[in-house]
């Protein structure tokens, strides 16, 4: 191309164009080849909530269900298979020594709040169904506003209070803790070891006052090694032991509890641990050491769970609902046989269904549990600050 020369110097000659390049002629364009279908990938399974162990949280479901069994068919035999009043109170000891992590007071405020609306809830139709009946309450009703000591009752609504002594042991415990684990802390094993001492003196030496107070302290040292086993796993103690001692230690332990439960039953009527504190004491702190330094040394966590996804949704209400299942589990019990009995009315369910049976009072115990649990469960979000749901 030309260009000029500012004013007063020569212009230069153009220099000739360059003939224009003769464009490609166009093609079609390529076609782009489809994707190969490709096949969906599967939906992950839902984690479990931050923080949840998957191992404590099935020990916790079956401790549950077996709970559930034991009132329905009475098994003597049921707690020496799975000692679940022992493995609960192992749970609870390790979910609050973690808990005390934070300041004591604000820890046991928490407790109290996420268990005493539960109860109240429960205890008011229980209250209720028990004064329609003619009882008459006195002074000691204090005890249904909180549960330090067993609540009182009637004869008629027994099978339904009774079982509150688990959370009167269980609220103790939570009131002890910071004593405890700083005790624990000064000497764990020789502490643990002597854990099972309370139960030994109440059994040979001093059996303790007759009252309240009397059957809070033989509960108490019945599950107090338990207890501190939560701590001592919590802790690392127990990662820490060699395997010869736990194992040892753990069969002599289970050994003697089911000696001594063999060896009394004319004393008690029946070899079953619930109804014997010595082997009780024994056989759960037997067993709950096993299982838990078991978790503890081989870092059991049970996550193939997530891919059976039933069974891990039910593991999981389960836990977000273990106080209402057990509260309501045995007025749904109660309410199953008077249901069942209407069920006589219909020719085909006598013809087909095994109203007579044992399981089939189970099963729909079960069904009423759902029920308690869909109509009540909500309680249990509130009071742990959550939004109420019908199911976790």
């Amino acid at each position: 191309m030309s260009w000029e020369q500012p004013y007063g110097y020569p212009v230069a000659q153009a220099a000739p164009e360059p003939e224009p390049t003769p464009a490609p002629e166009p093609t079609a364009p390529e076609p782009t080849p489809a994707p190969e279908p490709t096949a969906p990938e599967p939906t992950p399974a839902p984690a479990p909530p931050a923080g949840r162990d998957r191992y404590f949280d099935a020990l916790r479901a079956v401790a549950l269900i077996r709970v559930v069994a034991y009132h329905t068919f009475g098994w003597a035999w049921a707690g020496m298979v799975f000692p679940s009043m022992g493995i609960m109170f192992g749970l609870a000891g390790s979910l609050m020594a973690k808990s005390l992590e934070r300041p004591a007071l604000t820890v046991i405020r928490g407790r109290l709040r996420r268990l005493l609306p539960p109860f109240w809830f429960w205890g008011l139709f229980v209250v209720l169904a028990m004064l329609l009946h003619g009882w008459m309450p006195g002074r000691q009703i204090v005890y249904w506003v909180v549960p330090l000591g067993d609540p009182p009752g009637s004869a008629w609504g027994e099978q339904a209070w009774e079982i509150v002594w688990y959370l009167r042991t269980y609220l103790w415990f939570v009131l002890l803790s910071p004593l405890l684990l700083r005790l624990f802390r000064r000497a764990p094993v020789p502490v643990l070891l002597l854990s099972l001492a309370p139960v030994l003196v109440l059994n040979f030496l001093w059996a303790g006052p007759d009252n309240r107070f009397g059957s809070a302290l033989w509960d108490l040292a019945t599950y107090l090694f338990c207890w501190l086993a939560g701590f001592a796993h919590r802790d690392g103690v127990l990662q820490r032991l060699r395997p010869p001692a736990v194992v040892v230690l753990s069969l002599a332990a289970i050994g003697y509890g089911g000696w001594y439960a063999f060896a009394h039953q004319a004393d008690f009527g029946t070899y079953d641990l619930d109804e014997n504190p010595l082997a009780q004491a024994f056989w759960s702190a037997g067993a709950v050491l096993l299982l838990f330094w078991a978790k503890a040394r081989y870092r059991v966590d049970f996550a193939w769970l997530s891919r059976f996804r039933r069974t891990d949704r039910m593991v999981t209400v389960f836990n977000a609902r273990a106080v209402t299942i057990y509260l309501w589990h045995e007025i749904a019990l109660v309410l199953a046989v008077p249901l069942i009995d209407r069920f006589w009315d219909v020719p085909a369910f006598e013809r087909y269904l095994p109203l007579g049976s044992q399981w089939f009072l189970f099963g729909v115990g079960w069904v009423l549990i759902a029920v308690f649990v869909l109509a009540c469960g909500w309680v249990e979000d509130v009071a742990a600050r959550k939004r109420p749901r019908l199911l976790p």
